[in-house]
């Protein structure tokens, strides 16, 4: 039998041969190992899920999320803040999303009780009026509310309430560009990997805003001092802004006004020399306000405080149209002489008013 010998000098290739190929093999392994578990260290850098509440909120998160993150309005376009009844959807909406971005301020009272039905100890909340300046609540000047202003109880949906601070920032520009800041500052927290996105679309609508700001300021700055006259608190960030003075002569319920609050309405247009009324864009063109407009000699034009609107209001550049159109109709007024009354009541007329009065309602 033949003994087959191994050369020292064979063997030694062969053994570096073997430890090479058995080197290249762990690196591959290592290399394939890696790629597969890149995937899992990249689960957690998904765009965040995005609530938000009332429009103009919802206009300015968009603008800053553009196609990165999900936006979806808690709140829908059509309905206000002050009409919205939470759904067992609401709360499933809250309990998978990521962030809720708010205008803060006392403007979304129906939040605390969802939030706690959600559920969602993960949830990332991003008030947009934090850090810019307030003001007061004001109580009507003239007249009297009847219980229908400002700490109603939660059983009328339609009235109007807010808690010691106004909460509508975002019709001042100016204030509206420190939401936008929140709002980015917000969502970079909540998704680093977006911040260069949320930084580049924060910034191109503040350029717009601060272009929008310029304009309002410069058509309305003939008009400097000029006072208006408000059913809806609303308006004192705006007149603030543009050095006009707004003056809160009474509030009237949204829904079945009673004989009372109508008489209020008459006594407050005549004694107040009224010339235009500015009604909130929801009454549409067959308002019942229309009638005691023309019972008094007084034409009616629209200001909108972008709280409701059509699906279109959903986007940014919305809230940029609905501004300019708000300062055209009221420069218009102004130089018809005088103020405006904004409004989103259904006001009847005097020939109305008699009849329910005889009716003893």
């Amino acid at each position: 039998m033949t003994k087959r010998i191994t050369s020292p000098r064979l063997a030694q290739p062969v053994r570096s041969l073997v430890l090479l190929v058995a080197a290249l093999s762990v690196g591959i392994l290592g290399c394939s190992q890696t790629r597969r578990e890149e995937p899992q260290s990249q689960q957690g850098s998904d765009p965040p899920k995005v609530v938000t509440t009332i429009l103009p909120v919802t206009q300015f998160t968009r603008a800053v999320a553009g196609d990165r993150a999900e936006v979806r309005p808690l709140i829908p376009p059509q309905m206000g803040p002050h009409s919205f009844q939470a759904r067992p959807e609401d709360a499933r909406l809250l309990a998978q999303a990521d962030v809720l971005v708010i205008n803060g301020l006392g403007m979304e009272t129906f939040l605390e009780g969802l939030i706690a039905n959600a559920g969602n100890p993960k949830l990332r909340l991003i008030d947009s009026s934090q850090g810019i300046p307030s003001l007061q609540t004001e109580e009507p000047k003239h007249g009297h509310s009847h219980g229908h202003s400002h700490g109603h109880s939660h059983s009328h949906p339609h009235e109007h309430s807010h808690g010691e601070l106004n909460p509508h920032i975002w019709l001042d520009p100016r204030r509206a560009i420190r939401q936008v800041e929140n709002i980015r500052d917000g969502l970079m927290a909540a998704d680093p990997e977006g911040a260069e996105i949320y930084r580049t679309n924060a910034a191109a609508f503040i350029e717009k805003l601060k272009a929008l700001d310029e304009e309002i300021e410069r058509r309305l700055a003939p008009f400097a001092g000029k006072k208006f006259v408000a059913f809806h608190n609303f308006a004192p960030y705006f007149a603030e802004r543009y050095n006009l003075k707004a003056e809160f002569l009474v509030e009237i319920p949204e829904a079945s006004p009673s004989p009372e609050d109508v008489r209020r309405v008459m006594e407050t247009v005549r004694a107040s020399g009224l010339k235009t009324i500015l009604v909130e864009p929801q009454l549409g063109s067959n308002n019942p306000f229309e009638v005691l407009a023309r019972d008094l000699g007084i034409q009616v034009r629209v200001f909108d405080p972008i709280e409701t609107a059509g699906p279109e209001g959903l986007e940014p550049e919305y809230y940029l149209t609905v501004m300019r159109q708000n300062v055209e109709n009221l420069v218009s007024a102004f130089e018809k002489e005088k103020a405006w009354v904004p409004l989103q009541l259904p006001v009847v007329g005097q020939a109305a008013l008699e009849h329910l009065l005889a009716r003893g309602r």
